[in-house]
C-alpha cells in the first residue's frame, strides 16, 4: 500500500491570488463592455440618430483631439486644482468639528443640532446665496466643494472618536498621557477606520460638487468644456468629457484607497 504527499507548489498560494484578481477584474469590465458593445450596435445600426448618439469611435476621436490640442489637460488641471483647494479647507473643518462634538458632549449639544439642519440643505441649495454673497470666482467653487467634504469627514470623524472604549481613556489618563499623546496614540489609531471612510467619502462628494458648479458657474474645467460643447451641440465632445470625469472620479477614489490600505495597515502594525 502506498500514501502519495501532496506537497504546496511553491507560488501556488501567489498564483491563486493573481487568478482571483484577473476574475474579479473581468467581471467588473464585464458590465462596461456589454454597454460598449450596445452602444456601438446602436450607433452603427442608427437606433438613435447619430446627432444624438455619436458612436464610440467619434467620442474617442473627440478625446484624441482634446488631449492634442491640450484643451483636455487644461481644463482638467483647473478642475483638480479647484478639488485640492476644497478638498483640504472641507477636510480640516470636518475634522476639527468632528473633534469637537466627538470629544465633548457640551460642543455636541450646541453644534449637532444645526449641524444637521445646514447638511440637510443640499449643496447646490447653497449656491444661489454664495453667489450672492461671494460672485462666482474661484473663492465660490472652493466653498462649494468644502462644503460637500464638511459632512462626511464631520459624521464619519464622530463616529470614530464615539466608537472608542472608555476604558482606553481610563488608561491614557493613568500614565499620564499629554494631549498629543492621547490624540496621537489613542484617538488616531483607534479612529482611523472611520476617519478613513469619510476622507473616501469626501472626495468623491467633492467631485461630485465641482462638476455641477462648474457646469452652472464657470468658464473653465471639466463642467464647463462639458456645458460648453452642449451649447454647440457638439455632443462627442460631452460625451468625451463625460468620459474623463468618470475616470478622473474613479483614480481619485482608488488612488485614496490605496492611501487608506497603507494607514490602516501602519495602524495594524502599531498595534
Amino acid at each position: 500500500m502506498t500514501t502519495s504527499l501532496s506537497l504546496p507548489l511553491p507560488g501556488g498560494q501567489a498564483l491563486g491570488q493573481a487568478g482571483r484578481r484577473l476574475a474579479g477584474l473581468g467581471l467588473a469590465l464585464l458590465l462596461p463592455a456589454a454597454i460598449l458593445y450596445l452602444w456601438h450596435l446602436a450607433a452603427f445600426h442608427e437606433w438613435v440618430t447619430p446627432l444624438l448618439l455619436p458612436a464610440p469611435a467619434t467620442v474617442l476621436q473627440a478625446l484624441v483631439d482634446l488631449h492634442d490640442s491640450g484643451d483636455l489637460w487644461a481644463h482638467l488641471g483647473i478642475s483638480l486644482g479647484r478639488v485640492g483647494g476644497g478638498y483640504l479647507a472641507g477636510v480640516a473643518l470636518g475634522l476639527a468639528l468632528g473633534a469637537a462634538m466627538g470629544l465633548s458632549k457640551t460642543a455636541e449639544a450646541y453644534l449637532m443640532p444645526s449641524f444637521k439642519a445646514i447638511s440637510l440643505v443640499p449643496v447646490l441649495g447653497w449656491l444661489p446665496l454664495f453667489i450672492m454673497l461671494i460672485g462666482i470666482e474661484e473663492g465660490l467653487k472652493v466653498l462649494i466643494i468644502a462644503k460637500a467634504v464638511i459632512v462626511p469627514v464631520t459624521i464619519n470623524t464622530v463616529k470614530g472618536i464615539r466608537n472608542i472604549a472608555p476604558g482606553h481613556f481610563e488608561v491614557a489618563r493613568i500614565y499620564r498621557f499629554s494631549p498629543w499623546q492621547t490624540l496621537s496614540r489613542l484617538i488616531v489609531p483607534s479612529a482611523l477606520p472611520s476617519l478613513a471612510t469619510g476622507l473616501r467619502l469626501g472626495l468623491s462628494n467633492a467631485w461630485m460638487a465641482l462638476v455641477a458648479v462648474e457646469l452652472l458657474a464657470a468658464s473653465e474645467g471639466v463642467g464647463f468644456l462639458m456645458v460648453h460643447s452642449r451649447q454647440l451641440f457638439q455632443l462627442d465632445m460631452v460625451m468625451a468629457s463625460m468620459v474623463v470625469i468618470g475616470v478622473t472620479g474613479w483614480l481619485l477614489d482608488r488612488l485614496l484607497q490605496i492611501v487608506e490600505r497603507r494607514l490602516l495597515a501602519w495602524r495594524v502594525t502599531a498595534y
